[in-house]
């Protein structure tokens, strides 16, 4: 017999977007491996008697890293111990979960997923912009900014989205926006397409600024912008006038 490995959303920030799911299983976890982006009230939500290992990868980091991780999700589940692998956001939505599912099928252990807000929902959410509007907006996508380093080639197609989609939402792109709204104007993207950089979404170090295609990366320089943020382009960045509420 082996524990149980859950790989669980945490939510964009605000502690209080914790599902019940993730609560319950923090309560009842034996070990909890956390991320990053995991606030400090929700780690303060897991009991004293549970054990804590923080596993967080910041950019930058050896990609050796997620090895690590994945071994002390085996090594614990073998154990006979239930682990919770809690991650920011939603943890398939660039959060690796997907992987970290594939290894744990390959080595046997039981899992299960608990989906989470995304935070490039979360955070459009909390600066009243509506990633999809009836009169505004069709469709939506959500793009990594920071592709695998070990790719051979970039596999988004900036310049295909640029007339594809109505609203883009970018995942962590701060450092390569000058370049991505570059390749989205070569594209075909109207020059004059709002942009708003969300900084810390739904956190009460929320920030926010915006501009367009043209000067959005002036400006996120200019206000010394630094992550986690979430990029939103399109034309409901614009609703953020009528209909913010934080």
């Amino acid at each position: 017999m082996t524990g149980k490995v859950y790989l669980v959303g945490a939510g964009p920030g605000d502690s209080k977007l914790i599902t019940l799911r993730a609560v319950e299983l923090l309560e009842k976890a034996d070990v909890v491996l956390y991320d990053r982006l995991v606030s400090k009230k929700i780690i303060s939500m897991i009991p004293k008697k549970t054990e804590k290992v923080y596993v967080g990868r910041a950019v930058g980091d050896d990609t050796t890293h997620q090895n690590t991780t994945n071994d002390l999700m085996v090594q614990y589940a073998k154990s006979k111990k239930n682990v919770v692998r809690l991650k920011g956001g939603d943890p398939i939505i660039f959060g690796r979960g997907g992987e970290e599912a594939e290894f744990l099928k390959e080595n046997k252990i039981k899992y299960e997923i608990v989906p989470g807000i995304t935070s490039g929902i979360g955070s459009a959410t909390y600066a009243g912009i509506p990633l999809t509007h009836r009169k505004y907006a069709s469709s939506v996508v959500f793009v990594t900014g920071h592709e695998d380093p070990e790719k051979k080639k970039e596999i988004v197609k900036w310049k295909n989205l640029a007339k594809s989609v109505d609203t883009i939402v970018i995942m962590m792109g701060l450092s390569r926006i000058d370049v991505i709204c570059k390749q989205l104007i070569t594209g075909g993207m109207d020059k004059k397409t709002p942009v708003a950089v969300i900084q810390n979404g739904t956190t009460p170090k929320q920030k926010m600024i915006k501009g367009t295609v043209t000067n959005i990366a002036k400006k996120v320089k200019e206000n010394k912008i630094t992550p986690p943020t979430n990029i939103i382009i399109g034309n409901v960045v614009d609703l953020s006038e009528t209909i913010g509420w934080k």
